[in-house]
Formats: C-alpha cells, sequence, structure tokens
C-alpha cells in the first residue's frame, strides 16, 4: 500500500481527498502548514506527497524548496488555476507535475498513480544499464551517473532523461515525452516539460564544445546526443 502525504490547510478538501484515496487504496496521512508537512515530507515514511502553494506559517513554495534540499520524494502542487508563475516557480525548484485547484479527486488520484508507477517501475534484467557517453543509468536503481559522480533528479526528472536515453540520437517528441515520461497527455500551451528538460540541463552538464547534451530540436521535441565517453566537462 503506497503511502501518501498532504499537505493542504483547506480542512475539507483535504478531507474529502483524503477520503477517495482511501477508497482507492493509498494510505493517507494529513498536514496542514508547511512546517509540519515538511517535517513529515523528510521522515522517509512516504511514497509521495501533494502540495498545496497557499499554506500558513510557510507557503508550499518554500516548502518545497526545504524538501528538496535533502529529499528526492516525488511531489505534486496544487496550484491555483491559471496561476502560471506559482507552477513554473514549483516545476524549477524540482516539483514532479500540478493539478490547478480546483480538480476533482479522480484527477488527482491519476496523476499520483501515474507518477508512482513510473517511480516504481522495475526492468527484469537487474543489471541493465543505460550507457550515453559518461552517463549511465540503471533504471531499476532509479540512479543516474555523470563521469561517476551522482546525479540528484526528481521522479519525473529521471523518467523523462530515460525516455531520452532510450531513444538516444533520435528526437522525441514534447507528446511522447508528457506520455511516457509523465504519464498524461500534452495539454496545450503546457511548458511543464520545457522547464523539467532546463533543470536536467543543468545537473547534467555540457559537451566540451559547448553543446548542452540534451537538445531542443524546433517545432519537433528533445533529443539526447550520442558520445563517446569523456566528452563532457
Amino acid at each position: 500500500m503506497n503511502k501518501i502525504l498532504l499537505i493542504d490547510d483547506d480542512l475539507e478538501l483535504t478531507e474529502m481527498l483524503k477520503e477517495f484515496l482511501c477508497v482507492e487504496g493509498f494510505e493517507v496521512i494529513t498536514a496542514s502548514d508547511g512546517v509540519t508537512g515538511t517535517q513529515l515530507a523528510l521522515s522517509n515514511q512516504f511514497d509521495l506527497a501533494v502540495l498545496d502553494v497557499m499554506m500558513p506559517k510557510m507557503n508550499g513554495i518554500e516548502t518545497l524548496g526545504l524538501i528538496r534540499k535533502t529529499s528526492n520524494i516525488p511531489i505534486i502542487m496544487l496550484t491555483a488555476r491559471g496561476d502560471e508563475s506559482d507552477r513554473f516557480f514549483g516545476l524549477e525548484l524540482g516539483a514532479d507535475d500540478y493539478v490547478p485547484k480546483p480538480c476533482t479527486p479522480r484527477e488527482l488520484t491519476a496523476r499520483i498513480r501515474a507518477i508512482l508507477r513510473r517511480t516504481n517501475l522495475t526492468q527484469e534484467n537487474s543489471g541493465h544499464q543505460l550507457i550515453i557517453g559518461d552517463l549511465t543509468i540503471w533504471p531499476e536503481q532509479r540512479r543516474v551517473e555523470l563521469s561517476g559522480d551522482l546525479i540528484s533528479l526528481t521522479s519525473t526528472e529521471f523518467n523523462l532523461l530515460e525516455v531520452l536515453a532510450k531513444n538516444a540520437g533520435q528526437v522525441v517528441s514534447k507528446k511522447d515525452l508528457a506520455k511516457l515520461g509523465m504519464g498524461k497527455p500534452l495539454a496545450r500551451f503546457d511548458r511543464s516539460i520545457d522547464v523539467h528538460m532546463s533543470s536536467i540541463r543543468q545537473k547534467i552538464g555540457t559537451l566540451k564544445d559547448g553543446r548542452d547534451y540534451i537538445q531542443t530540436v524546433y517545432r519537433m521535441g528533445y533529443q539526447l546526443i550520442k558520445t563517446n565517453p569523456m566528452n563532457l566537462i
């Protein structure tokens, strides 16, 4: 049974979501402010956290920043519908996905299942690795190393990088990245893929010639460049 943390000061909404998630087979713990939510999120008890942006004591953006300093627990942000600034800022800080409020319990549950399904997905071959230049990915362990150094990625960042790695040297459309890496269709004007890709780029660095390891192909999608080992700086 997956354990979910709901961090939101809207008690009526939280109880409704909790009741629905419990019926769907999840174990749910709630917190009504960012301070308590951060402490619980960092306790290593939970498989995923749902975090509201607007909260007392410490808002959701501040809470997310504190959690991401030491934990890669999957996090879904609840944002006010149409508030793109909070949405993008949350993604830049490491949120895995966002759901605009008001949201239905069924929609949130679907997003939770999509992230957990990809987080818990394992390979039949425990020794399977993806090696592209100095980048090594262990899908079963959800581990990424660059030239032997561990790279810390969020759950969604890992999923997206894995999709690109499996198709290294080929362009992967945003539509396919959203479906395969985030478990949802690409919505019109949704720039979350771009924000995640920007974060991944910062973490894995560049080639010696200055090119990004991940290339944007205009109007088509993204491509992970195939390289020989030791071509990164």
